[in-house]
């Protein structure tokens, strides 16, 4: 009888959700440690109706893989705001107004998520991500909580590596 109720393997270590780095690529000096809270990729599967007389079938239609939402501390040295403004400049110049290429903007980005001891058990490669949201949000002066920064990344892929 007991046997039917415990399902679950005896040295069960599930999955935290503060176990988790955040990697860019180098060149962007992101550092991992800026990162506050992230999402994890979510795919939508789009149903195809086939209808036939008065009843339906379904199939699997275009897929699109969702945003990611990420939170960053900003420090004042080395700075967040500065590090994604680079990353945003290499997309479009505010200034100028001219847009960059693809190939310049475009970044692999990395989700890893740890085991207690820090070793990666599941790791995302977010292929072609760039910035497609960047909110440096509110000051107050009656808060001493610290300056964040709220960012949607838009990625054309992800693959689960492990």
């Amino acid at each position: 009888m007991a046997d039917l109720l415990m399902k679950m393997p005896v040295p069960y270590e599930p999955k935290r959700q503060n176990r988790f780095i955040l990697s860019f690529d180098s060149t962007l000096g992101i550092n991992e440690w800026f990162v506050e809270s992230a999402s994890r990729p979510h795919i939508t599967i789009t149903p195809t109706e086939i209808p036939f007389l008065n009843t339906s079938t379904y199939v699997a239609g275009r897929f699109t893989w969702g945003v990611i939402n990420v939170t960053f501390r900003d420090p004042i040295g080395p700075s967040a705001s500065q590090a994604l403004m680079e990353w945003v400049r290499l997309c479009a110049e505010s200034v100028t107004g001219r847009m960059g290429y693809a190939a310049g903007y475009k970044k692999n980005v990395e989700v890893s998520m740890l085991d207690p001891t820090g070793v990666v058990v599941e790791k995302w490669i977010l292929e072609g991500t760039f910035l497609s949201d960047v909110n440096f949000n509110s000051l107050d002066y009656k808060s001493d909580s610290l300056a964040t920064i709220t960012a949607t990344l838009r990625m054309d892929r992800c693959i689960l590596v492990y």
